[in-house]
């Protein structure tokens, strides 16, 4: 099957401008963008996708061996961009999104502009001088709710990351687009996110590399965006005006607003 068609890929945008591409986190898909892609399709080219593909909606179609760390997805990703020829991209990764996208350009930076990482981490799991904000037993409780009850894990969870009681409505479409992947799927990429640790591979991103960070995120604290901001050379860190882990859904205004600032230096 065609990388294109396997993870639904959609340009959008103006042809002729340069690329900007937006990679989701665990348990979203490419709707999630929603709020933020139109206000950049009128000198970009848009393009959004979706990590798990048409034919890995099963788990004959998900090979665990490929897809047992995040370079496979990385390596995806990087697909995606050859077979759509695309050069001087801007990346915008949300969450693990961040991480997968950061991967990438490590690989082959010469196709890259710039990186947003929004809310995303190197590693979920406390470490000696470094607070991931889970222990490994938390992870290990996190793994084995979803795999007894991947579906009751998701209505569980939601309202705590998304943590905006005023619109219920986000929280259900979180909960909902969780229940759209296969729960033996959502396990094993659960495994590759909140087991990775990739903080060694933090100094080796020679992008200019925004990272945004929301206050009160319960899945990455304010202490990974500072350890990101460290590591990565270079980088900036701001803080938004939005609580929770998704600011592109809750928070559009001020997400669009610091991406937009810093896509605007790095294309000058």
């Amino acid at each position: 099957m065609d990388v294109l068609r396997r993870h639904r890929v959609r340009l959008g945008g103006n042809a002729d401008a340069p690329p900007m591409v937006f990679v989701h986190g665990y348990g979203e898909y490419q709707h999630m963008w929603r709020f933020i892609t139109p206000e950049f399709e009128k000198d970009h080219r848009t393009v959004l996708f979706d990590i798990i593909g048409e034919d890995q909606g099963t788990v004959d179609g998900y090979p665990s061996e490929r897809y047992g760390t995040l370079h496979g997805h990385a390596d995806d990703l990087l697909r995606i961009l050859r077979a759509l020829d695309l050069h001087q991209v801007m990346l915008v990764g949300h969450s693990v999104g961040g991480m997968i996208g950061a991967l990438a350009a490590i690989e082959e930076p010469e196709r890259f502009a710039g990186l947003v990482m929004i809310t995303a981490s190197a590693r979920y799991v406390d470490d000696d001088g470094y607070t991931g904000g889970f222990s490994r037993a938390d992870i290990e409780g996190l793994l084995d709710a979803i795999d007894s009850n991947y579906l009751g894990w998701s209505r569980a969870t939601a309202p705590t990351v998304m943590a905006d009681g005023t619109r219920p409505e986000l929280t259900e479409e979180l909960v909902q687009s969780f229940a759209r992947t296969n729960p033996r799927i959502a396990l094993q990429f659960a495994r590759a996110t909140f087991l990775s640790d990739h903080r060694d591979d933090l100094p080796r991103i020679t992008l200019p590399t925004l990272v945004l960070q929301c206050t009160a995120d319960a899945m990455v604290p304010a202490s990974v965006g500072d350890h990101l901001h460290e590591h990565i050379p270079g980088s900036r860190l701001e803080i938004l005006s939005a609580t929770g882990h998704f600011p592109h859904l809750s928070a559009p205004g001020p997400t669009v607003q610091a991406v937009r600032a810093f896509v605007d230096t790095v294309e000058v």
